[in-house]
């Protein structure tokens, strides 16, 4: 694996012999670099850094292997139809990246993937170049960003995930603290509605400022029909997460939150917790809340966005909330000395679409075999049961292991007709049976 050499013939890359271990490290030392000198305010040597990673043959290589093996959408075609699933073919991408020239973004292809709500979420998918482009920029790109994001910032974040901003929320939240009243808000389309001039001028005079709004303007194909992009950044890019995150950074200055200098923690009378474009802001009074809605509908003006009405409102805390699948609610009891108790449960909505996602996969599994039902349904309840692991989940938990038993007594049942419940007891629940 070496560098292109300048005005010289382009090396031809071997997938097979690549060493991803100082690639990963040549990549992760950058990153750092770029992200020590933010916060060190060397704004100069942050750009040269940026360039560096910008044309830096380890970078390509990390991005290529990202977006053709990766990422979930690795076999999903832009409007080129072109999919990279060969050694030799991400060789060939890898090389052809690697040389010199303008590049001209093409448009997304838009597809609609169904929400909880009935609806259809409209994505775009960027063609394979464009996305190998985007991982790349988006190295360079997000470490000064991270040294420079807010702390209640949780999604699509590096080391940052759902499970950090609920204890997030746990924070505000226990019953001894003094913000008892929720704005429970949700930005309407934030993806779809950012000002593409706000945006860019947060970017400033970053070195790939130009192919960032190139992505921006390219439009979209939907059903054989261009369309112009004027606002919005296309779901399905692997850049939009942190353009987005660039467009909301500041929602704690705008909401006057207070923290103390030595130790971080909020010390004023609001707080705020931010998953990409779901947020909750904590008051102590409704009166303050109401005119934390007011703020912030002022400062997403000026981002081109507006919180959803339907969405946005309210509560106090012994109502409780729903926020990433769990509800947040103050309980009453008398017995402990502040007389309230904060559970963390999974949410109705999020039970009830799970069941409704297990049954359609036994409905699915019929006439298959016992060995095929586990491994179609363990990963799946493997991973409901991961994510939803912290909190008060035992209940959860004890009313899914009896609807799972119910739905493999069904499927059992279906697979033995005529035999006896005592047969089919011994061969699928007797002890020790293989």
């Amino acid at each position: 694996m070496q560098d292109n050499l300048a005005n010289g013939t382009m090396s031809h890359t071997d997938w097979n012999s690549i060493d991803w271990n100082q690639a990963n490290r040549v990549v992760r030392n950058l990153r750092q670099r770029i992200f020590k000198a933010t916060q060190a305010g060397v704004f100069i040597k942050v750009r040269q850094l940026q360039k560096l990673m910008l044309r830096n043959y380890s970078n390509t290589l990390i991005s290529v292997r990202r977006v053709t093996q990766v990422n979930a959408g690795k076999y999903t075609h832009g409007v080129d139809k072109v999919i990279v699933k060969t050694p030799e073919a991400r060789s060939i991408l890898v090389d052809e990246i690697q040389q010199f020239q303008p590049w001209k973004t093409q448009p997304a292809r838009r597809v609609y993937i169904p929400k909880s709500n009935g609806k259809q979420r409209p994505l775009g998918i960027p063609t394979v170049l464009d996305r190998v482009h985007q991982a790349r920029v988006k190295n360079a790109l997000e470490p000064e960003w991270e040294a420079k994001f807010e702390g209640i910032s949780y999604g699509f974040r590096p080391g940052r995930g759902c499970h950090d901003a609920i204890m997030a929320i746990y924070g505000f939240s226990r019953p001894n603290k003094k913000k008892k009243w929720v704005v429970d808000a949700d930005i309407k389309g934030a993806f779809d509605n950012i000002d593409h001039e706000f945006l860019l001028n947060a970017i400033g005079n970053f070195p790939a400022r130009q192919l960032i709004k190139k992505w921006l303007k390219s439009g979209y194909v939907d059903k054989n029909v261009f369309h112009d992009t004027e606002a919005g950044t296309p779901q399905g890019g692997i850049i939009s997460p942190l353009l987005a995150n660039i467009a909301l950074h500041g929602m704690e200055d705008a909401l006057k939150i207070k923290r103390a200098n030595s130790s971080g923690v909020v010390v004023g009378t609001r707080g705020v917790v931010r998953y990409a474009d779901d947020f909750v802001v904590f008051c102590e009074t409704k009166e303050d809340a109401e005119k934390s809605i007011c703020e912030l509908q002022t400062w997403l003006a000026e981002r081109g966005l507006t919180l959803s009405e339907e969405k946005t409102k309210i509560v106090h805390l012994t109502e409780g909330f729903d926020f990433l699948g769990f509800n947040v609610r103050l309980y009453n009891r008398p017995s402990t000395p502040t007389g309230y108790k904060l559970l963390i449960k999974p949410s109705k909505k999020s039970l009830q679409s799970f069941k409704d996602r297990l049954k359609t996969e036994w409905m699915s599994l019929r006439g298959a075999n016992a060995t095929a039902v586990i491994h179609r349904l363990n990963p799946i309840i493997r991973g409901w049961a991961n994510y939803y692991r912290i909190g008060n989940s035992v209940d959860a938990f004890k009313h899914l292991d009896m609807f799972m038993f119910l739905r493999a007594v069904r499927w059992a049942k279906r697979q033995h007709p005529g035999r006896s419940w005592k047969y089919i007891t011994q061969k699928y629940w007797r002890q020790w049976n293989k």
